[in-house]
């Protein structure tokens, strides 16, 4: 391992909206951070112009079309340039690597995540998906390991922070906050007749395509509601969703004396991001401070279950467990790509999702081949609707 001072970093999804903000804080502290590995799935253009700035150890463009293109342009850079899916749980295990930001999109986190615990490393995971496809066992694996994860999280990076120095048998509750999406005052039968343009529009975040309509739909909140089960060893009965359209307050933790600690600031993922990768320490950050008297009115409101049907998908699939998450983050990749498409419509996200859970095998207690299994089926049967809605 490196010095604290000179921090190897494999970013896994560079250039994503999380990876790109990664390296912006290895920019801000050249000192303590070098980009060590760079992954992208296709965007070759955008790696390739990383990696002549950053001038990483390797780049990973996962799909194979792509590579003869990478590495042609990163000839004479000595940047090793790699492709395919196996090369990148294999880079994630290299000893010179310290840090994993595992901000790759979807299902495809998963075997990388895997990986690196098994090598002892510290995450800093934005990928979601990860805890909601195979939180158990994930759990499971780094009891016997020195891995940590810190979340990346706007809202899980700020549980964190409420954490500090807290007993985690006094907490009573968290309190997860959501913006409500570009949807929220919007009736059921608007959003009939919504569209993919429409949904690409959240009100406070820059996010990517994928993560932005799962806003929309609140299947975000959804996930990371159980990904907070997972993070932080509470049962879903005890996370409450609530909706915070400022997106100031980025979640709260409630304590069996009736307190409650909130962590505030602006709706800017830099902030997390470099949280996570400093810790033990706080960063100091030139960015733009907030001011708490240009926020004086802050709003809370209970979530619409019935308009956002995937809340209650989400709290159902919590509550059986198993393989249930699984299948419902299976089945949302594929109705959230044929509605980017313009392939199906806004609100039957929601209907392929919750027929696919209904239809898809129980397995209680899965094993990773399970998981497998239950990714691949659920697609399977998910893209079949696509056809039949």
């Amino acid at each position: 391992m490196t010095e604290i001072n000179n921090k190897n970093i494999a970013i896994l999804g560079s250039t994503g909206s999380i990876g790109r903000q990664t390296l912006d804080i290895i920019a801000e502290y050249p000192e303590r951070f070098r980009a060590h590995t760079l992954v992208a799935r296709t965007s070759a253009k955008l790696l390739i112009e990383q990696a002549q700035r950053f001038k990483p150890r390797r780049v990973i463009i996962a799909d194979e079309q792509y590579y003869r293109e990478v590495n042609d342009a990163l000839s004479g850079l000595g940047i090793e340039v790699l492709t395919g899916e196996a090369a990148i749980s294999a880079a994630v295990v290299d000893a010179d690597v310290d840090i994993v930001v595992t901000a790759m999109v979807g299902y495809s986190g998963l075997a990388p995540t895997i990986a690196a615990i098994g090598a002892d490393k510290i995450i800093a995971l934005a990928n979601k998906e990860t805890l909601v496809v195979a939180g158990e066992l994930i759990t499971q694996l780094l009891k016997s390991s020195k891995s940590v994860i810190y979340p990346v999280d706007s809202e899980h990076g700020a549980f964190f922070q409420c954490l500090v120095g807290e007993r985690r048998e006094d907490v009573s509750k968290l309190i997860l906050t959501a913006s409500g999406g570009p949807f929220r005052t919007f009736t059921r039968e608007q959003l009939e007749h919504v569209t993919a343009d429409d949904a690409l529009h959240h009100p406070n975040w820059s996010m990517g395509a994928k993560i932005t309509i799962d806003s929309a739909t609140m299947m975000n909140k959804g996930f990371e509601m159980i990904e907070a089960k997972w993070l932080f060893g509470v049962s879903h009965e005890n996370i409450e969703i609530v909706v915070h359209p400022q997106s100031i307050v980025h979640s709260m933790v409630e304590y069996c004396d009736g307190s409650v600690k909130a962590q505030l600031g602006l709706p800017d993922m830099h902030l997390p991001i470099r949280y996570a990768l400093g810790l033990p320490e706080r960063l100091p950050s030139r960015e733009q401070r907030m001011s708490v008297s240009d926020y004086a009115l802050l709003t809370f409101e209970r979530p619409d279950f019935e308009k956002f049907p995937l809340l209650t998908a989400a709290y159902d699939a919590a509550r059986r467990g198993g393989n249930v998450p699984c299948v419902m983050n299976a089945a949302n990749e594929i109705a959230v790509a044929a509605f980017l498409r313009r392939q199906i419509a806004f609100n039957d996200i929601a209907r392929i999702v919750i027929d696919t859970m209904e239809h898809a095998p129980f397995v209680s207690v899965p094993t990773y081949d399970d998981y497998v299994a239950s990714n691949a089926a659920a697609r399977c049967y998910a893209q079949e609707k696509l056809v039949t809605k």
